[in-house]
């Protein structure tokens, strides 16, 4: 008898995850998404705010990517960056920044309040290129509409 990985334990009625066979077009999607947020966050002409907010949707799509090819669907959008070590075998220097991050979203979201700096942006780009590479690196899905 096998025990369940980390992501089924987190899947189920009531839980952060929930089973939903990836689907090769969504996928495909959010990695598209995710790349050109992360090209107009690299532009350094852009207000910083908005380079934030551009990495910051760059790294969520390109981590939700990740657990979608995994055959999971979050119910809480921190949870992508929380699982990285199981979907794409990235570590807490990169998740850490990652959550960081989603606090800071969050407060601008919800209060109003967004104070980044230039080292931030830089450590949530940099984190972002590190999901990136590995999500493009993953196997294709296969499509099931052919």
């Amino acid at each position: 008898m096998t025990s369940p990985s980390p992501l089924e334990r987190l899947a189920g009625p009531g839980n952060v995850l929930a089973k939903e066979p990836p689907d090769a077009k969504e996928f495909e999607g959010l990695v598209r998404s995710g790349h050109a947020r992360l090209t107009d966050a690299e532009n350094a002409a852009n207000s910083l705010d908005s380079r934030f907010d551009l990495a910051y949707s760059a790294a969520h799509a390109f981590c939700l990517a990740a657990l979608r090819h995994h055959g999971f669907r979050p119910s809480k959008r921190y949870i992508v960056f929380q699982v990285l070590p199981d979907t794409l075998g990235l570590g807490p220097e990169v998740w850490r920044v990652l959550s960081k991050c989603h606090d800071m979203r969050n407060r601008s979201e919800y209060e109003g309040v967004l104070d980044v700096e230039d080292r931030l942006v830089s450590d949530l780009i940099g984190a972002c290129r590190r999901v990136a590479a590995k999500v493009t690196g993953l196997p294709p899905i296969p499509d099931e509409s052919k």
